[in-house]
This record gives structure tokens, sequence and C-alpha cells, in this order.
């Protein structure tokens, strides 16, 4: 196989960028990267992290996911319009009590999340059809597979990219085109700290009191709890992603971080949905001890993991 051009969006910071600057970097020299966003005033820390491989092995280009025209214009620069491999990583977040979220803001949230993946599979699937080869990787979450305590909207976008997905893969398996959800667990990144940082000043009068108390006195805290005992960093999600995009036979869904799919079993484990939704009800407001001894384990266990 020769050199695979990989499209990927997202890349002014976070999982993109690491993703990017990880796979330009191939000492193989496997893949020509082109590594897009939204603004390009953004681009110095993928230039930074890009290194000597600027304008070698990766290239910058503007693409909004949220725009048709933007993702033709970038797709029809390349040569041939050649995507090997579509890496959709451009995502928004959103926490919060469900009454206090405009549907001016979910709207925009789905546009991105849901409507910018559809948008950018439209533009490339074609191609890959004709040529018989490909591979759309998309940068989804365990979100995808269950839905967590105030983040129903987000958790709804990741649950409408796995279906679109899973739907898809079984067509473009006749075309030889692979499809893979890589999803992650809590990841620490720029992205997520600006989401939590908008949540702890969020307006929350449009709920009740009740509600407003729960999520800042217990969701908040869990969250940063959960963060700083299971999160992995974009550089951790970077390298499985880049062993999917290598793999000979790549999976329809590959979860990141091994610590959390204790978690997302508990869904498979009873098909009527009780047991997780009764598990995660008692772990957040009847056995607090409970939660942070679970935690404490599952921080130990990492801390092992990390020594090996």
């Amino acid at each position: 196989m020769g050199t695979q051009r990989v499209l990927v969006t997202g890349c002014s910071s976070g999982i993109g960028l690491a993703v990017a600057a990880r796979l330009a970097k191939d000492k193989l020299r496997r893949f020509r990267v082109v590594a897009t966003m939204r603004d390009l005033t953004k681009r110095g820390p993928l230039e930074e992290a890009a290194g000597e491989t600027l304008n070698k092995t990766l290239e910058i280009k503007e693409l909004d996911a949220c725009s048709e025209a933007s993702i033709k214009d970038c797709v029809s620069s390349l040569p041939d319009r050649r995507v090997d491999v579509l890496v959709n990583n451009a995502g928004v977040g959103m926490i919060g009590p469900l009454e206090c979220q405009s549907m001016a803001a979910i709207k925009e949230l789905f546009d991105t999340n849901f409507f910018g993946l559809v948008r950018l599979v439209k533009e490339v699937l074609p191609d890959m059809k004709q040529r018989q080869s490909g591979h759309i990787v998309v940068m989804s979450s365990v979100m995808g597979i269950q839905g967590l305590l105030f983040n129903d909207v987000y958790s709804a976008s990741k649950f409408a990219v796995e279906g679109f997905c899973e739907s898809l893969a079984i067509q473009a398996m006749k075309f030889n085109i692979k499809t893979t959800l890589v999803e992650p667990g809590p990841v620490v990144t720029e992205f997520e700290r600006k989401v939590y940082e908008l949540a702890e000043t969020m307006d929350l009068s449009g709920t009740d009191e009740e509600t407003a108390k729960i999520f800042r006195e217990l969701y908040l805290p869990y969250s940063k709890k959960v963060f700083s005992s299971l999160g992995q960093t974009p550089e951790e999600v970077a390298e499985q992603t880049v062993n999917v995009i290598m793999a000979k036979d790549p999976p329809l869904r590959h979860q990141t971080n091994r610590l959390y799919m204790p978690m997302t079993a508990l869904k498979h484990a009873d098909p009527t949905g009780r047991l997780p939704l009764e598990a995660f009800y008692k772990m957040i407001f009847k056995h607090d001890s409970v939660f942070n001894a679970s935690l404490g384990v599952l921080r130990l266990l990492q801390r092992r993991a990390g020594k090996k």
C-alpha cells in the first residue's frame, strides 16, 4: 500500500491536533495529512506540534464542517479529490439542565456534531465507492453508547452519530470501505475545560432549585473526580486512533479507555435498560461513598498500568 491521504477535521487543538501530528510523524511516511480547521488563525499550536513535518507530510487547510461549500472547496483542492481516510473529529460540547439550553444552541450542536459528519461523508463517499477503498473514522464517545446525567443533548448527538455510522457501514462494506467509531471516555482537553468552565457560571434560573442544586453540588464535583481518575490525554486517544487506522481489519467500534468499559458493559448486561439506569442513579444519589471508592480503585489500576 502506498502513501495514504488522511483528512482530519477539528485540528486546532485536542484530539484532532494530536492525531494529525502523530500521523504526519510516522517514521515510514505512510501518510499525507490534510489537517483542517474552521478558523485558520488558530493554526499556531498545530504548526508547533507538526514541527519539521509542516508542508511536507502535513498541510493545513480551512474546512468548516457546518458549510457544504467549505467542505467541497477543501476536498476539491486535493489531487484527484482523493481522501483515503477521513477522520471526523470536529465537535462541540454541552452540559447542564435541559431547561437552561436554548433551542438555537441545541440545533447548533447538532449542526456540528451530527450534520457536520453527514456533510463530510456525503462529499467523500462517492469517490471512495468509485475507488472501491477508503476508511471513515469517526470520533464518537462512550456517551454515544450510554446516556449520562446532564449530557442529554451531547449524548443524543453522539447516539445519532453511532446510528448513522452503523447503518452506513453495511453499505460501505460492499464497496470495500471500512468504518470505525472511536469512543473515548473522559479526555482532558481545552475543549472539555471550556465546557466545564461555562457550566460553572451558567444561568440556572430556567430550572427548579433542586435540579440546579443537583447540577452544582453533585454533578460538577463528580465530573471533576471522574476526569482526574479516568481522564485520558489527547495523545493517548490519538495513539489508539492511529492504531485503528493502520489495522488490517479495523473494528466498527473501539473504546479507548479500558477503565470506563465496566460502565458501558452494564447496558449490554440488561436488555431492559433497568440495570445501568439504577446503577447510575444509586451511584450518584444514594451511595456517594461507593462512587468515591470505585474511582479510587480505578485510579490505582490506572497508575499500575502506567508503570508497566
